[in-house]
């Protein structure tokens, strides 16, 4: 299955110039409360440790900015981000970076969020696919590892939050905090 996924809705043609990739996760919480916080456009700082602030210009439609606040460590501290793509039903959404103090130009994102059964329970299947342009003085290669290693992060933080949420009843926490043991506090 991960296979049709990956090719219907994953399929980038990058150029000569581009880095693109697909990372999948699978996560033991069900698809409706995986599919709350990946929707969430406007706060992706739900699971997204990376990221402590969040602002909208628009209405959350096709088109919508956002403009997240990167916290320290990382090689940026802005990203100006356009919503490309919204379906609840078939629970894909896609983004355009279109700005931002940090080097990565061009980059777009899909991830699609899919049922599945683990360990005979409902489970989520999680994919993500970015193209980015590959900045002057890096490789394929490098651009490719330091994107994947944020969004392995970023897929990593999604399953501890939805799998705590689902052991929790559903409950969405306000934010990710990170404690000294790498725990996520809600």
């Amino acid at each position: 299955m991960e296979a049709q996924f990956v090719e219907r809705y994953h399929s980038h043609q990058p150029s000569d110039h581009q880095s693109s990739s697909s990372l999948v996760k699978h996560i033991k919480a069900p698809v409706d409360i995986v599919w709350s916080l990946v929707r969430r456009f406007d706060q992706p700082q739900k699971y997204k440790p990376f990221i402590s602030r969040c602002t909208v210009k628009g209405d959350l439609t096709i088109g919508s900015v956002r403009e997240v606040n990167v916290k320290s460590g990382l090689p940026a501290t802005t990203s100006t981000e356009r919503l490309e793509l919204l379906d609840d039903e078939e629970h894909i959404l896609g983004i355009r970076i279109v700005g931002g103090d940090h080097r990565l130009k061009n980059y777009s994102s899909v991830i699609t969020v899919h049922p599945e059964t683990l360990d005979g329970r409902p489970g989520t299947l999680v994919i993500e696919s970015f193209m980015v342009d590959v900045p002057e003085g890096n490789t394929q290669e490098e651009t490719c590892y330091f994107v994947k290693a944020l969004i392995n992060c970023n897929l990593k933080s999604l399953a501890d939050v939805s799998e705590r949420m689902a052991m929790q009843g559903g409950v969405v926490p306000t934010s990710v905090n990170w404690s000294s043991s790498n725990q996520i506090e809600t």
